[in-house]
């Protein structure tokens, strides 16, 4: 064990090396951060939720909501298939919980519609009574809906959050009909205008008599009253579109958005996937001259009239945008619209004041931590009790810089993490060094006992830190949020403190042992 290899040496410094070089843009500001060249390590340790402050939402998703809408979808195919060729008399088509129910006129025909509801609702309980015929979900089949709905929700959040640009954002379901939203510093009001958008466009014709109109008339049947984003009459006066129900084109379609500029004013390109550029190019084609309007959430965000068909797939969406809510917008419907209206029921916001002071508090946790091991080393074990502080500041260098390399986010419970790493640090140096006393006190020279510690203690230290190590594994995969950044910095810290104590203090150690050839170890 005294015996070390050039190798080796080389590799155990090169290594501590990386580690200050990956370490160092922490101890800079950001904006000088910037200034380093691209091929230089520039990347700084993220600071989590409760050190950089951001915002803190808890959402509930209306999920009995859209399970009522996909009803309803089920209901009008219900009526379109009984209409269809040769039709068959039907009454009371309605929803019912969890499914719906119709009644059929003439008992010659209820044979016919049960199949045509069976081929409809292929993976609905079916139940007959007399003429009355109903489709149902099941409770199973239920949940699993529920379950797939906040899934697609969360994905959606995603999509969003993470195009804003934030670091390391966290969103997290909570129970059955919840997903808790962590940003570490966005602006609150931002994320929860971007969030609460359901962002559900579709496409549809307007009356051809009537565009905009008193929103209290009465309207025609097939049409709906739907408000301006941003338009307003003379009087200042919200101005109301008659728009007609049937949907022309689904935003389900869109390939693509992105805020651009035409004639000097922000405005948003999109384009659709195949289908929906064969089905917008059929309805521009066929109606030309028209009014069309572009329906965002039941608001009308654009009304233009058809100029020529638009065969290309591709569009512009204009109003009184500014450059940063055509953008908004551009990153609402490339993320996809959201399956459920959401609901913010609460809202933390933790300002960065509050994160400097955790930062400080934590700081001198660690300093006061730092100075009380280092004291302890040094009183008990002299010089080679030095050797394994300077091996410990070092072990600090090494996590820094693994965290900034792998751009882990450091939380409160992170900084904890870090403090008890630096008592463990030492736990290997000093089973090695009590070790080495007991082999001195057998009769041992300074150069067998040293290389009895090491290699008798070697056994021990690995299993004290692969148990520990363990424990952190599973706080990481079974932990949520504060609990994993602890996970995250302790296993990183167990890491790193065997580096130091096996590879680290041994080179010193035996590097004075060679230069000194002392007759006794003062230990």
């Amino acid at each position: 064990m005294v015996q070390i290899s050039k190798w080796k040496v080389i590799f155990v410094l090169a290594i501590c090396g990386l580690g200050i070089l990956l370490a160092s843009p922490n101890i800079i500001s950001p904006k000088k951060v910037a200034t380093i060249p691209s091929w230089l390590p520039k990347k700084q340790m993220n600071l989590g939720l409760d050190l950089r402050g951001g915002a803190h939402l808890l959402i509930e998703a209306k999920i009995d909501v859209a399970l009522r809408e996909g009803l309803e979808n089920l209901q009008q195919g219900v009526r379109g298939a009984l209409r269809k060729a040769p039709a068959i008399g039907y009454r009371n088509l309605g929803l019912v919980r969890n499914g719906i129910t119709v009644s059929i006129t003439k008992e010659s025909e209820i044979k016919e519609a049960s199949k045509r509801l069976r081929g409809i609702g292929q993976q609905m309980a079916f139940d007959k009574t007399d003429n009355r015929l109903s489709l149902k979900f099941t409770e199973e089949q239920l949940r699993e809906r529920r379950s797939k709905i906040l899934e697609q929700a969360i994905t959606i959040l995603n999509r969003r959050v993470n195009e804003l640009g934030l670091t390391e954002p966290s969103i997290q379901r909570q129970g059955a009909d919840r997903i808790l939203v962590q940003a570490p510093g966005a602006d609150p009001e931002k994320l929860k205008k971007i969030i609460g958008k359901t962002a559900k466009m579709t496409f549809h014709l307007l009356d051809p008599e009537m565009t905009t109109l008193d929103p209290k008339k009465r309207t025609p049947p097939g049409t709906m009253v739907l408000r301006s984003v941003d338009e307003v009459d003379g009087n200042g006066t919200p101005v109301y579109y008659l728009v007609k129900k049937r949907v022309q084109v689904s935003g389900e379609n869109l390939a693509g958005a992105q805020p651009t500029v035409q004639q000097g004013r922000p405005v948003v390109s999109f384009d659709f996937d195949p289908v929906g550029a064969r089905r917008f190019g059929n309805v521009t084609k066929r109606n030309v001259g028209k009014p069309f309007a572009i329906v965002l959430d039941n608001e009308v965000i654009s009304a233009p009239r058809i100029q020529e068909p638009i065969l290309g797939g591709q569009g512009i969406i204009s109003g009184n945008f500014t450059t940063e809510s055509a953008r908004d917008l551009a990153l609402l419907l490339r993320s996809g619209a959201l399956p459920v209206p959401l609901t913010i029921i609460e809202e933390r916001s933790v300002g960065p004041s509050l994160g400097a002071d955790s930062i400080k508090a934590g700081k001198t946790a660690s300093i006061f931590g730092l100075i009380a091991v280092a004291v302890f080393m040094v009183l008990a074990y002299g010089g080679f009790g030095a050797m394994a502080v300077v091996a410990l500041g070092l072990n600090l260098v090494l996590i820094a810089g693994a965290l900034s390399v792998l751009q882990a986010t450091l939380t409160l419970p992170g900084i904890a993490g870090i403090v008890l790493t630096i008592g463990m640090a030492v736990d290997a140096n000093v089973l090695v060094f009590e070790r080495i006393r007991e082999e001195q006190r057998s009769g041992r020279t300074p150069i067998s006992a040293i290389d009895a510690g090491y290699s008798r203690a070697l056994t021990t230290i690995i299993d004290a830190n692969l148990t520990t190590f363990i424990a952190a594994l599973l706080l990481y995969m079974f932990g949520s949020g504060p609990v994993k950044g602890f996970a995250v910095t302790l296993a990183i810290g167990l890491c790193t403190s065997m580096f130091s104590a096996l590879m680290v203090t041994r080179i010193m150690v035996v590097t004075w042992l060679r230069r000194r050839r002392p007759q006794r170890l003062p230990l």
